[in-house]
């Protein structure tokens, strides 16, 4: 445990070195004790829970006119908004 907690850079104490030890040989027994397990009627998930897609259908409705916008922008160039360059004079 000690050698894993150097590796994570982890500063503890001989005390949470002693607990952390006895937790971590508890989740580890419970691990081992599920690996035991007949799984073969469990279905394989790639999520605990059932997910679905809550995005909207992808349709195209009216919007405001490009030129409109564009328009009250400070500064434009070929049909967008024209931006200071923050990365130097890169093309």
């Amino acid at each position: 445990m000690a050698h894993v907690a150097l590796l994570a850079r982890l500063e503890l104490t001989d005390d949470e070195l002693d607990r952390f030890c006895v937790q971590l040989s508890v989740i580890l027994d419970h691990a081992g004790a599920l690996q035991n397990r007949d799984l073969s009627d469990v279905p394989p998930t790639s999520h605990a829970l059932e997910m679905s897609n809550v995005f909207r259908e992808d349709v195209v409705r009216p919007s405001i006119d490009r030129q409109e916008v564009l328009g009250v922008a400070p500064e434009s160039e070929n049909g967008r908004f024209k931006v200071p360059s923050i990365l130097g004079d890169a093309p």
